[in-house]
């Protein structure tokens, strides 16, 4: 489910540098039902929220993948987005260059504290703008200021920089969770290979198992949200399939 999905012709391609992007028409439409609930006036400020935080997470995998001198493209997808590696020549064909378990973990952390330090920076600039920051809590329990007030713009800028605020630290926690293919599950099953290089996947797998279905619990009993329940559920059955397939 959070796998690339084929090229289209509807697909929008563009380039940030000389990084390729491209966005999936499903995107759109994921991004739209997401916001299905809120205002009208609000949903195209939702999907334009949407695309930046996930373009800017997926950018921080990129330039950490080329921070190792390793090319990628990015690609948004119906669940997200992924930042994939381009082929370098090898020989008389093409191989994927494949980063060491340290590599991994700088390049999976990229991404979500891109998104963090996007926000930190909406931030920086609410305050120097004569703004202030409400603290709202996270999850009902995370105190962080994600409600942004600024003196011009009206109601409208308000909305758009408090959902940059809560969407990219929303999407970097969410990432952050060691839950296959999260980027907190590479991370976890990196750090476990490297202090047990025999059975660290296998562990990883398990950890992802066990921390997917207690986050299903979380979100089904606390935050009462069906959807997170849900998508942690399926998570983790699929690492308890992989487990399965592989061991």
């Amino acid at each position: 489910m959070f796998q690339a999905l084929p090229p289209t012709r509807f697909d929008l391609r563009f380039s940030i540098g000389d990084i390729p992007v491209r966005v999936h028409p499903l995107f759109w439409l994921i991004a739209l039902l997401l916001g299905s609930s809120a205002s009208l006036w609000m949903l195209p400020l939702w999907i334009l929220v949407v695309f930046v935080s996930v373009l800017v997470h997926e950018l921080g995998h990129a330039l950490a993948f080329r921070f190792y001198g390793i090319r990628s493209e990015i690609v948004l997808h119906a669940m997200g987005g992924l930042t994939i590696p381009e082929a370098a020549p090898w020989g008389y064909g093409w191989a994927r260059v494949s980063p060491g378990p340290k590599q991994e973990i700088v390049i999976s952390l990229a991404g979500p504290f891109a998104g963090f330090t996007f926000a930190v920076l909406m931030m920086l600039v609410t305050l120097l703008a004569g703004g202030t920051l409400i603290t709202s809590r996270l999850f009902g329990i995370l105190p962080l200021p994600l409600t942004a007030v600024l003196p011009f713009g009206g109601d409208a800028l308000n909305v758009f920089v408090t959902m940059l605020l809560f969407v990219n630290v929303f999407w970097g926690i969410f990432n952050l969770l060691p839950v296959f293919p999260l980027d907190g599950g590479h991370v976890t099953r990196n750090l476990l290979i490297q202090y047990d290089p025999w059975d660290g996947a296998r562990k990883a797998q398990w950890v992802s198992v066990i921390a997917g279905g207690v986050i299903a619990l979380f979100a089904l009993l606390v935050m009462r949200s069906v959807y997170v329940a849900l998508l942690f559920g399926i998570l983790a059955f699929q690492s308890y399939q992989s487990l399965q397939r592989r061991y």
